[in-house]
């Protein structure tokens, strides 16, 4: 197969939600669709025997929730689809927001009874400032939920989206009675039985037809006919140049739990969703197509395999192809890296992968190279742009409850801190760490992997922080910013990366602060932009 052949076959898209809507769900199935598992997990507490395929961190299978962004991979149709579940827990956003940083496509999940919640919003904002295409699920259709086209006003007035539905429920809850495809004009009949024949689908191109009423009675038939005669009128017919933009959504219901409208969302997937996009960097746009290699780092996890205390960069390949045992640039370091064991993913399987094309999200061993952001190239000094590093919203110290893990905790604290899920500040005035995090879970999840993976224990104490500000200045040597550094000494740390930031203790404090000291300026963000 051709360069430019592999490059169309592949699908990388991201699945967004807010908690409990059904992602993770969702994506399993997806997976069983694809062959690429025999039988799907629920995704529940930790009373169920098989935890599901992406949730593959112990904490995540005890909770039932997604702490940690996976990717999986599957052939589905000839097409190579790289899916990556993200966290729909709001303190876990910051790796989800870097993760939309790896997609060209969107899936966003929304329960048929709770609709457009807090979480989706916000990363659908994410999604629209960055033209990402997007499609939306309606899930849980055999639960009692809002009407349908609530629902789509709803999708459209809170996330601001302009929808066509693709397909279209017949009934709710109790009455739920299957779906019509709009897509490719065929009507699926629910079965509670989620292990039925998926191609259980009938063809039925007249809506008229007497048949109809024989399938799924008199009522139901109406209301059907009813309901699609508005949709034809209400909503634009769909358009792939205004979903590519970013202009149209499509919208999909169906029942993830239960196997059902997931193949038609699927198959219309892959028809209709974008293969890899090109991706700005400050000097240019790269394009895909263009056959020196180029990527990105957009995660790092350590301990995919607590056993051999493994870390792995994971990067997104944006042009050309990543070949096995060739050295490639390191810009940020300007030195060249050679991988002998590049993995492809299943959750938490491996395989070690001789090439790999744009779109396709490879994971490097790594020793300590790599941080969240990094640009690796065939030669050319390239720096991708928009992997975010928020200000933290929550601050604690961090102590060690077992003096005799010194290193393990030093090591752990050091590799959590890499892969972005806290960010680690050592003050100026006592070189106490002091750990900030977006979401307060996000303290049980480093107490919990420490204890766990480093062998190491630790305790918190609240540390009252408004806000974290990077700090800069062009003349380092002026009075004001001497006079900055030792009135504001007891407020100022360093960062991992050795940038000096302002721990500012009320919102009162940073004004007065910034109006005091007019030639220094406070960012937000790490990278400041």
């Amino acid at each position: 197969m051709s360069f430019k052949e592999e490059i169309a076959r592949r699908r990388t898209f991201g699945i967004i939600s807010h908690p409990d809507a059904g992602k993770t769900t969702l994506t399993e199935k997806l997976l069983l669709f694809g062959g690429a598992i025999q039988e799907a997990g629920a995704v529940k507490s930790n009373k169920i025997k098989k935890a599901a395929t992406s949730d593959f961190m112990e904490i995540e299978k005890q909770r039932g929730i997604s702490v940690s962004t996976s990717v999986l991979a599957f052939l589905y149709k000839d097409k190579k689809i790289n899916i990556l579940d993200t966290p729909g827990h709001k303190d876990f956003a910051e790796d989800t927001f870097r993760t939309l940083t790896a997609v060209d496509s969107v899936i966003v999940v929304i329960d048929v009874a709770k609709g457009v919640e807090e979480q989706t919003e916000k990363l659908v904002e994410v999604c629209r400032m960055r033209s990402i295409p997007m499609i939306v699920f309606i899930n849980k259709l055999d639960r009692e939920g809002k009407d349908a086209f609530d629902l789509l006003d709803e999708v459209e007035q809170k996330l601001g989206l302009r929808v066509t539905p693709l397909s279209f429920p017949i009934g709710m809850g109790y009455d739920f009675k299957g779906i019509y495809n709009i897509w490719e004009k065929n009507i699926n009949l629910f079965s509670e039985d989620g292990r039925k024949n998926i191609e259980d689908v009938i063809s039925f191109e007249d809506l008229e037809s007497p048949e109809l009423e024989k399938m799924i009675g008199q009522k139901s038939a109406t209301d059907l006919r009813n309901n699609l005669e508005l949709v034809y009128e209400v909503y634009p017919t769909f358009d792939r140049n205004a979903y590519l933009s970013g202009n149209l959504q499509p919208v999909f219901f169906g029942s993830a739990l239960n196997n059902f409208g997931v193949r038609e969302l699927l198959d219309c997937f892959i028809q209709i969703a974008p293969a890899p996009r090109a991706k700005k960097a400050e000097e240019r746009l790269v394009n895909p197509d263009e056959t020196d290699f180029s990527g990105f780092v957009f995660k790092i996890h350590a301990n995919m395999d607590p056993k051999h205390r493994d870390r792995l960069a994971f990067i997104k390949v944006v042009s050309g192809t990543f070949e096995r045992n060739v050295a490639y640039l390191h810009v940020r370091h300007n030195k060249k890296l050679k991988f002998s064991s590049p993995n492809a993913f299943f959750a938490e399987k491996k395989e070690i992968v001789d090439v790999s094309y744009p779109g396709d999200i490879v994971g490097l061993h790594d020793t300590g190279n790599f941080k969240i952001g990094d640009t690796l190239t065939g030669g050319e000094l390239l720096h991708f742009k928009g992997i975010p590093n928020f200000s933290p919203l929550h601050f604690r110290y961090i102590n060690n409850a077992d003096p005799m893990k010194t290193k393990q905790l030093d090591k752990g604290v050091d590799q959590l801190m890499d892969e972005g899920v806290a960010q680690l500040f050592t003050l100026e005035m006592n070189n106490r760490k002091v750990i900030g995090t977006v979401g307060a879970l996000q303290f049980e999840v480093i107490q919990y992997r420490l204890e766990h993976e480093y062998g190491a224990k630790c305790s918190y104490e609240p540390l009252s922080i408004h806000k974290a500000c990077w700090v800069a200045t062009d003349n380092p040597k002026s009075d004001e910013f001497l006079d900055f550094l030792r009135v504001k000494n007891k407020f100022l740390a360093k960062d991992k990366r050795g940038q000096l930031v302002f721990l500012a203790d009320s919102a009162f404090t940073l004004q007065m602060t910034q109006d005091k000291y007019p030639s220094i300026r406070f960012y937000f963000t790490s990278e400041m932009e």
